[in-house]
C-alpha cells in the first residue's frame, strides 16, 4: 500500500490481528520481512516487568522466538539495550561496529552469534518515544536473508522516514486496541464486574446491577484476579485498563 492508503488502514483496524498482518506486508515492500514488536508498561531500573505481560507481535519462526524471547535472550540483546535508553531509529550498524571494537558483553556476544545462526544479520530497530519510565515499545525490523547492511543503509536514507512515521503511527494504534496476554484474557462477566469497580459500585450494588448474587460477583472478581495474575481488585481493574480489556466493544 502507499503511505496514505497504509494509514488509513491503520486508523480503521478494529483488531490486532488484523493490524499486524497489514503491518508485516507493508514492512515486507521495503525488504524488511521479520519483524518483532514488544511493550511493556511495567518496567523498572532492574527488569522489564513480567515476559507473560508484555505485549509481543511477531512474525519470525517459532524456533527464533523461543530461543530468543523464552531463553531471555532478548534482555542482553545489544538494540534493546540501545531501545531502553534511547528513542528514534538505529541501524544495526552499531551491533558490528561494537563487535569489531569487542565492546559487547559475553551475553550479548551470545545473543548475536544466535541471530548469525538464524540469518538475523541486517535491519534497523525503532525505539518509541514513552510517555512514562514505565512504559517502553520498540520494534526490530530485519531485512531479508543475503541482504547485507549496506544496502538496508542505502534502503534507510531513501525511505527511512516513512518507515518511522509508519511505525511510530501502528505503535499508537496497537496501544489503543484490546490485547490479552496467553491464558489471561477475561471473560464477558468477569470484565462486566470489573467495570463495576471501576465505576466505584460495591459487591452488593454489582449483584442488583447484574443479577446475580454477592458471592457469585465475588467469584467473578476473584478469577478476574486469577486471569491478570494480581492480588487485589484494584489491581485488575488497573491492568485490565492498560490492556485495554475494559469496556470492550462486543462484536
Amino acid at each position: 500500500m502507499k503511505l496514505t492508503e497504509y494509514l488509513h488502514f491503520v486508523s480503521g483496524c478494529r483488531s490486532l490481528e488484523e493490524l499486524w498482518v497489514g503491518h508485516v506486508e507493508q514492512m515486507a515492500q521495503y525488504g524488511l520481512d521479520r519483524l518483532i514488536y514488544g511493550y511493556t508498561r511495567y518496567k523498572t531500573e532492574t527488569s522489564l516487568g513480567d515476559p507473560d505481560d508484555f505485549v509481543i507481535l511477531s512474525n519470525h519462526s517459532s524456533e527464533y522466538l523461543n530461543g530468543f524471547m523464552h531463553t531471555g535472550l532478548y534482555f542482553h540483546a545489544p538494540m534493546t539495550r540501545w531501545a531502553l535508553e534511547n528513542e528514534g531509529a538505529c541501524s544495526w550498524r552499531q551491533v558490528h561496529e561494537q563487535m569489531a571494537n569487542q565492546e559487547l558483553s559475553v551475553e550479548g556476544q551470545k545473543v548475536i552469534e544466535f541471530n548469525v545462526g538464524q540469518g538475523m544479520t541486517a535491519g534497523y530497530t525503532i525505539s518509541f518515544h514513552s510517555i512514562s519510565r514505565r512504559f517502553k515499545g520498540a520494534i526490530s525490523l530485519a531485512a531479508k536473508r543475503g541482504v547485507s547492511q549496506d544496502q538496508v543503509d542505502e534502503m534507510w536514507a531513501l525511505h527511512g522516514d516513512d518507515i518511522v512515521l509508519i511505525n511510530n503511527i501502528t505503535h499508537l494504534k496497537i496501544l489503543s486496541l484490546p490485547y490479552s496476554p496467553p491464558n489471561r484474557g477475561l471473560t464477558k462477566r468477569q470484565r462486566e464486574a470489573l467495570q463495576w469497580v471501576g465505576d466505584g459500585k460495591t459487591t452488593q450494588d454489582i449483584a442488583l446491577l447484574m443479577g446475580l448474587t454477592s458471592a457469585t460477583v465475588e467469584k467473578h472478581l476473584r478469577l478476574a484476579r486469577d486471569a491478570l495474575s494480581v492480588e487485589t481488585t484494584a489491581q485488575a481493574v488497573l491492568k485490565a485498563a492498560l490492556q485495554n480489556q475494559m469496556f470492550v466493544m462486543e462484536a
